[in-house]
């Protein structure tokens, strides 16, 4: 994984330090904060977290026989009680930051996972995905797929943002593959830099930029269409090719 060299940050000269600065923003104002709005898109459905509303179906979502695995890298522990999953969504729904959606597969209309944007920070125009639980009924699918892309256009299209990040533990190689698949770019690797479970874990640190979103979105796009999967829903080019075409120039 290859991040960013000197080289390649954008910098002025400051005229009375003689130092260099980063470039001037055109638009330093704060980005909007994220709203309970629902994001609709060809493959999945993501709608503000609603325990009357989506309970029954992420329960069963978030306890299928390899549920270990899949809650291993989250701060959450493993759903056991319908009991269990009501006390945190009740949370989440309440929360503003952490901010909680629900992932709807539109062939069946059920929630099959969730995921949230967090650390928001509007004046830095930062902010980043996480606390992602995706269910087996639509990992590695275009649900997920399109799930973080809705995200990530709403993030910049419609709120501002400059940057969208993605974090995980430096353990966990399916989220590493998968971000970089999605187009975000690794930024690095922080010892040490969270407990989780009573375990000490490093974290790997990936973010797309506003400038690289253009591009980034075109190859969403391009992937997401009907016309990319054939008669029995393989893909015909995949995302990974197309974000390397589309990140090529920054390399």
């Amino acid at each position: 994984m290859k991040g960013l060299h000197d080289d390649q940050i954008p910098q002025e000269i400051d005229a009375e330090s003689g130092l260099p600065i980063g470039p001037l923003l055109a638009r330093a104002t704060p980005a909007k904060r994220p709203e309970r709005v629902v994001l609709d898109g060809r493959y999945c459905r993501l709608e503000p977290i609603d325990k009357a509303r989506h309970g029954d179906d992420l329960f069963r979502a978030s306890t299928p026989p390899d549920a270990a695995k899949r809650f291993r890298y989250l701060f959450d522990p493993v759903v056991k009680t319908r009991d269990d999953l009501d006390q945190w969504m009740t949370k989440a729904a309440a929360s503003t930051d952490p901010m909680c959606w629900a992932v709807i597969d539109k062939r069946t209309g059920r929630c099959e996972g969730r995921q949230m944007l967090m650390r928001i920070t509007p004046e830095h125009q930062s902010i980043e995905i996480g606390n992602i639980y995706w269910g087996p009924a639509i990992s590695q699918t275009p649900v997920t797929t399109e799930a973080n892309f809705l995200f990530a256009k709403y993030v910049f299209d419609d709120l501002g943002y400059r940057r969208y990040e993605w974090k995980c533990d430096a353990l966990n190689a399916p989220s590493r593959r998968a971000a970089e698949r999605f187009g975000f770019t690794y930024e690095g690797h922080f010892r040490r830099a969270i407990i989780n479970k009573g375990r000490s874990r490093d974290t790997t640190w990936f973010a797309m930029v506003d400038e690289e979103w253009p591009k980034v979105k075109a190859a969403y796009e391009r992937w997401l269409d009907p016309a990319n999967f054939d008669s029995s829903g393989q893909q015909k080019t995949s995302l990974g090719d197309l974000m390397k075409v589309a990140l090529a120039a920054r390399s």
